[in-house]
């Protein structure tokens, strides 16, 4: 199976990144859900498809000094966790 993802927008309100690093998070979130997403797929409910207005993602906690991989790693994890099928 081959998974391609593009992140148009990602929002980042609020979290302790300079806005040069946008670019870097949002790579860094389009590789691991990426990752997760090949080795687990997605939740039987989202199997079929369809849009989903909002959706309950895992926690995540982010230190000042996070860097920016790292932070795009956690998200990824965090939204995975609300559409996932597998474990991570």
């Amino acid at each position: 199976m081959k998974i391609k993802l593009h992140i148009e927008r990602l929002v980042l309100d609020g979290l302790p990144i300079a806005r040069t690093q946008g670019g870097k998070v949002r790579a860094a979130v389009e590789q691991e859900l990426t990752r997760l997403l090949a080795i687990g797929g997605v939740s039987r409910e989202l199997r079929p498809g369809g849009a989903m207005p909002s959706l309950r993602g895992g926690n995540m906690r982010v230190e000042k000094g996070t860097q920016s991989g790292e932070l795009g790693r956690q998200i990824a994890g965090a939204v995975y966790g609300g559409i996932g099928g597998g474990k991570k």
